[in-house]
């Protein structure tokens, strides 16, 4: 029972999903305390969380093995949760490595300093229906045992994550369980994902760009029922288990982007803010996943997509601002680098 862990150790919660859990969490249990390690990438803020009493931010890197196993003892941590990643797939198809090195790398660094550690209860890693690969429209949704096929990048670094986190409960007896989710969309995501994307062009009044023909599909869940799903399988889940939390919510892309257009510019027309870009070298037409398992635990969908659609769009109307100052600050670190790289080559 979840009572019994008092102590949080949290990776990569200043970003989107995982600001949403601490968020959630401390207010839930204030009786527990959870210390969170990010090293604040472009899409990471730590304006995300809000002030709370049982919470701690450290600055770091979950490839920092020596900082791990610091924070574990020094605060007698019960139980890990596995945020931390590298996740966004246009960008994995032209720095790989790096999804490698943060995904797979940082997730064997923090398995190894929790096997060191030895005294958790559970490590909870948060992984994503894209390691299912390509299904077709006929396909009812793969389940917790279905094959893995990884056809990207980032999917598969994803993947590789997670074999590791298997053979740390067989090799280790690491109490480890896995969940994957839908896409996920709400509060706080970076605007380079679909929705909060398409939001932002929309309110600048610039074109969203979609690759190819727009008729990939992906099923989307809202943050809030994302984080009640790894509350229940913190509770109930049993350890060595897989659990996908899904829903129904299947779209096109070209769907989210007239859907977005009725709600904020209801009285243009919708093709003067649409214009079609080359594809991804490799763009799965449909995921879908069957979350019976997480259902049998209690738990169920609360936000209806219309809700949390309507409560995403007043989250970026109302902090457009902030938003657009955080792009263009990344802009400006990426641009930065690239000269940085550019100027050393030229030296050499």
């Amino acid at each position: 029972i979840i009572i019994l862990y008092m102590k949080f150790l949290t990776t990569g919660c200043c970003g989107f999903i995982g600001s949403n859990f601490i968020n959630f969490m401390c207010q839930k249990y204030p009786e527990y305390h959870f210390y969170n390690i990010d090293k604040i990438d472009y899409c990471s803020n730590t304006k995300n969380v809000e002030e709370h009493s049982n919470y701690t931010f450290v600055y770091g890197n979950v490839c920092d093995y020596d900082l791990i196993k610091y924070i574990l003892n020094e605060n007698s941590i019960d139980v890990v949760v596995h945020f931390a990643a590298q996740s966004h797939v246009d960008n994995s198809f032209g720095n790989s490595i790096s999804f490698t090195k943060d995904n797979v790398l940082g997730s064997h660094t923090l398995l190894e300093a929790c096997r060191e550690y030895n005294k958790l209860h559970r490590f909870v890693h948060i992984s994503t229906d894209e390691v299912y690969g390509e299904v077709d429209l006929d396909h009812s949704g793969c389940t917790e045992k279905s094959l893995l096929n990884p056809t990207n990048p980032y999917a598969a670094t994803k993947a590789g994550a997670e074999f590791l986190v298997r053979s740390y409960y067989h090799s280790y007896k690491l109490p480890t369980m896995i969940i994957r989710g839908n896409n996920v969309y709400g509060p706080n995501q970076y605007p380079e994902k679909l929705i909060p994307k398409f939001i932002m062009h929309l309110l600048n009044n610039e074109k969203c760009t979609i690759h190819g023909k727009g008729e990939s599909r992906r099923n989307f869940i809202y943050v809030d029922d994302v984080c009640s799903a790894v509350d229940i399988v913190l509770q109930k889940g049993i350890v060595n288990e897989i659990y996908n939390i899904g829903t129904n919510n299947e779209y096109t892309v070209l769907d989210i982007f007239y859907k977005l257009c009725q709600e904020l510019v209801p009285k243009d027309n919708p093709k003067d803010y649409l214009q079609f870009v080359e594809d991804r070298c490799f763009n799965d037409f449909r995921y879908c996943i069957d979350s019976s398992k997480l259902k049998e635990l209690g738990w169920e969908e609360k936000t209806s997509f219309e809700d949390g659609f309507q409560n995403t769009i007043k989250h970026y109307v109302e902090n457009v601002n902030e938003y657009k100052k955080r792009i263009e600050s990344s802009y400006k670190t990426t641009l930065a680098k690239t000269l940085s790289i550019s100027r050393n080559l030229q030296a050499l």
